[in-house]
């Protein structure tokens, strides 16, 4: 019985054994066969780094304002009596638009001015006789005060009829009128609305951030979504004096050429501030960036060479930059790189630090000037 627990003993012994020594020779020779293998190229196009201008901008949005519009309204209220303008007309300043019945202060007027001659000479006589003490003081004095009053009368009844009509305060356009011949106005109903729409306006906000960077005479790009191919150049004009401290924004109004009429108030605009130009400043296509929680890096290429400074393969080198701005598809590195570093433009997703690059010319990113069919 012993004897077969031995043999037994013996067997289970020897499996385990066969398996180890197996699992160990495999092991070796998969090592074996990995270190004789050749590291991987990766294949990645590349461009260096030169200095390059940099054109600064600031981007906003905001809404386009008139030079100078108001909603027209009357003073009095009245029955108009003639409308001088038409919808969408060109009217100059002081242009009259719209008359009010003003019959009955006319013909007032007219009583007014009428009674004036007899007034004044009544008081030039009581004048004359009180020089030569035929009459009171009191006497002329009521004389004065009668013709004073008269004065004062007629200059009431000028200024209700000059209420009673509407007049242009500045050179524009009118809009679309609503009202018509006959109808009642009420006093500050609107009448009409009038803009000068050949210089305009927009106001949009900045951080406080950026407050330095912007002062009056900067020009500005605006860009309105009726006309999204054309860029409309203005000219900053003035900053509010005050940061808004609940956000920490301060308004600022730019001014825009309109001489022919395209933009119009209202109008939603993008607005970028262009910025005096920086020279000798790195900028690099943003898709060569790795965008990481730990900050941002790219692959420089580094040639390996042997003594005779022959090169040997390319490694790439992972660097750690930082990102002042960045615009359409590029960006300008503040620190990392320096002008000369050779850096992966495409093909950096597979590498890591060290790892051996072979440079290729091929762009993926140009697209085909023929497209597959599938």
């Amino acid at each position: 019985m012993k004897k077969w627990y031995a043999i037994m003993a013996f067997i289970v012994i020897a499996l385990f054994g066969s398996v180890i020594s197996f699992n160990i020779f495999k092991a070796h020779m998969i090592a074996k066969f990995m270190s004789s293998m050749p590291e991987p190229v990766y294949p990645v196009t590349t461009m260096t780094v030169k200095p390059q201008t940099w054109h600064p901008v600031i981007e906003a949005i905001g809404f386009i304002q008139p030079y100078a519009g108001v909603d027209l309204s009357s003073e009095q209220g009245g029955k108009i009596a003639k409308i001088n303008f038409a919808s969408g007309q060109k009217v100059s300043k002081g242009d009259l638009l719209i008359e009010l019945d003003t019959q009955v202060e006319k013909a007032n007027l007219i009583s007014s001015e009428a009674d004036l001659p007899a007034i004044k000479a009544k008081m030039n006589r009581m004048l004359q006789l009180y020089k030569s003490n035929n009459v009171s003081r009191q006497a002329l004095d009521a004389a004065k005060a009668s013709y004073y009053n008269l004065i004062g009368q007629i200059d009431s009844l000028k200024a209700l009829i000059q209420r009673r009509l509407i007049t242009a305060p500045f050179d524009g356009i009118v809009g679309i009128r609503n009202i018509y011949e006959g109808q009642y106005l009420q006093p500050g109903s609107p009448v009409v609305r009038l803009e000068n729409n050949d210089i305009m306006r927009i106001q949009f906000t900045i951080t406080q951030k950026d407050l330095a960077k912007v002062t009056p005479g900067l020009p500005v790009h605006i860009m309105a979504d009726a006309y999204p191919n054309r860029n409309f150049i203005g000219e900053i004009n003035a900053l509010e004096p005050v940061v808004n401290s609940d956000s920490g924004v301060i308004d600022v109004q730019a001014s825009i050429p309109n001489s022919n009429g395209q933009l119009r108030s209202g109008m939603f605009a993008q607005v970028k501030i262009l910025i005096p130009e920086m020279k000798n400043q790195i900028v690099i296509p943003l898709h060569a960036i790795n965008f990481q929680l730990y900050g941002q890096s790219v692959y420089v290429v580094k040639p390996v060479t042997d003594n005779k400074q022959k090169i040997l393969h390319y490694t790439a080198k992972q660097i750690s930059i930082h990102i002042k701005e960045y615009r359409e598809g590029l960006a300008l590195v503040s620190s990392g790189l320096k002008a000369g570093d050779q850096i992966v433009t495409l093909g950096q997703v597979r590498l890591s630090n060290g790892s051996h690059v072979k440079i290729t010319q091929q762009n993926k990113l140009i697209a085909p000037e023929k497209i597959p069919y599938l």
